[in-house]
């Protein structure tokens, strides 16, 4: 496989393990989140769901055993009620933005233009859960949270 390959093929395994985390987050998110915007949360765990899937195929396709979910990812901070969610929200899609930023920049033609897609979802999804955007979404060294990691390991940490 070449290096290209490799370097996108690791892009789209990061990308997965984002979106296996997403879901698990937007578990928590659920379970705190009020009425009102409890179909908003819904509403994104099953397009995070749904890119999971896709990118199971997109790994298995490129000849990659898909990395799997954790039984449990280590939250970035307690959620105990509806306004720790929706910062919870606002902090997976921040997330996931900066991993499919990464895929962004390693990959070409249409699964470029996916994963561009998917970077903009994340960041939409930001704007509404946070009220507020970012200048440059997915790129977390140029936000003003620049503690946020962008890298592939920017997901919520497995747990054990």
């Amino acid at each position: 496989m070449s290096e290209d390959r490799t370097q996108e093929l690791q892009a789209l395994q990061a990308a997965l393990a984002a979106e296996h985390a997403a879901a698990y987050g937007y578990g928590v998110v659920g379970g705190q989140i009020d009425e009102v915007r409890r179909g908003e949360a819904r509403a994104a765990y099953d397009a995070h769901r749904a890119r999971r899937d896709a990118l199971v195929r997109e790994v298995r396709d490129l000849g990659g055993a898909p990395v799997a979910a954790a039984a449990g990812y280590a939250l970035p901070f307690a959620v105990p009620d509806a306004a720790a969610a929706v910062r919870l929200a606002a902090e997976l899609e921040d997330r996931v933005a900066g991993v499919y930023s990464d895929l962004v920049r390693a990959s070409a033609g249409q699964r470029r233009r996916e994963a561009a897609g998917a970077l903009r979802e994340a960041a939409v999804r930001a704007v509404r859960w946070r009220g507020k955007s970012v200048a440059f979404p997915g790129l977390a060294e140029r936000t003003a949270n620049a503690g946020a990691p962008a890298s592939p390991s920017a997901t919520a940490a497995p747990t054990t």
